[in-house]
């Protein structure tokens, strides 16, 4: 089997999904057995899979990336992998804090993390806590131990039902290092694993826009001007981010993407992608109206995925960060 149809059969099995986390889970695992990592030669091809992923369904795009991106962390530690699924908990929230105290020569995490997607599920995870040096570093855990409780109720979304994020209380839990304190951040890979996550959303933009074309291509009538417009306008935006995904690719496997260049590609390349799914977003409801968020299941489900999903992106506050980086280096343009 070759690469493309390696990535023809790994879509049919994220459809076959259908927003079912256990089934995420098990095509996670088996994308991780050969998909390649960022900065192999092959980032490209690895935002082409994530893109299709997307594309038919968005859980399992989302639970695949954060498996594949703990796998290419561990790789980029100079560390193996153990069997089973993993997840990557790296995300603060006020009023909750996650510590991480030398205890007999190794380390014991204490407290509450946030936002820990589909920890009921997953085996193993990368979580980041606040070391004693005042520092944030990165360990690796296994979520099936005593001292592990993944709170219940607190995940009310109607988008990515499927992958609760809600939170985790740690007790007294082993831990091991990877890499130093501030390595997770540092790391020329923590820019790509936010790329990786932009390519996700640009599948489940192309799906929208397989329905919005769909919708015209079988009208009974021919579709009209406005239709026409939208359908002319997603493509074009569609076109554009699937460029500047590949140029992102490209640049990350000619050793350009590192340090401060890496954090300005990753910076501009979530910034476009997240732009073009909102605009695609929002045609898609001018154009297809109520009828398909109210009686098309598919459809409805694509819509509220995928206006969650993309809210990783901070929206203004990630412009603003852009600029801000802008004013501290060389002129850009």
């Amino acid at each position: 089997m070759d690469d493309a149809d390696r990535v023809d059969s790994w879509a049919e099995g994220a459809a076959e999904v259908d927003g079912d986390p256990h089934r995420a889970v098990a095509l996670a695992v088996e994308v991780g057995r050969s998909a390649p990592r960022p900065g192999s030669g092959d980032t490209p091809a690895l935002f082409e899979l994530l893109s299709a992923l997307g594309r038919s369904d968005l859980t399992a795009a989302r639970v695949v990336e954060a498996h594949l991106d703990a796998r290419a962390i561990l790789g980029e530690a100079g560390l193996d992998p153990q069997a089973g699924a993993w997840g990557v908990f790296a995300a603060e929230a006020p009023g909750v804090r996650l510590d991480a105290h030398e205890v007999d020569g190794g380390f014991v995490l204490s407290g509450t993390k946030p936002w820990c997607s589909l920890a009921g599920v997953l085996d193993r995870a990368l979580v980041t806590a606040h070391t004693d040096g005042g520092h944030r570093r990165l360990f690796e855990v296994d979520l099936r131990v005593p001292g592990v409780n993944v709170r219940s109720g607190e995940w009310v979304a109607l988008g990515l039902q499927g992958v609760p994020s809600g939170s985790v209380d740690f007790s007294q839990v082993a831990a091991s290092p990877v890499g130093a304190d501030g390595w997770y951040l540092d790391r020329p890979g923590f820019a790509w694993g936010g790329i990786g996550v932009a390519a996700c959303w640009l599948g489940g933009a192309e799906g929208l826009a397989l329905r919005l074309w769909s919708a015209a291509h079988s009208a009974n009538r021919e579709p009209d001007q406005i239709a026409l417009m939208h359908l002319g306008a997603v493509d074009a935006q569609l076109f554009a981010a699937r460029v500047v995904l590949t140029d992102a690719g490209r640049r990350i496997d000619d050793g350009h993407a590192a340090g401060v260049e890496g954090k300005l590609l990753a910076a501009r390349t979530r910034i476009v992608v997240a732009n073009v799914v909102e605009d695609v977003l929002r045609r898609a409801a001018h154009s297809l109206g109520p009828a398909p968020l109210a009686l098309d299941a598919d459809h409805a489900r694509r819509v509220a995925d995928l206006e969650l999903y993309v809210r990783q992106h901070h929206a203004e506050r990630d412009d603003a960060a852009l600029g801000r980086r802008l004013l501290e280096g060389e002129r850009p343009w």
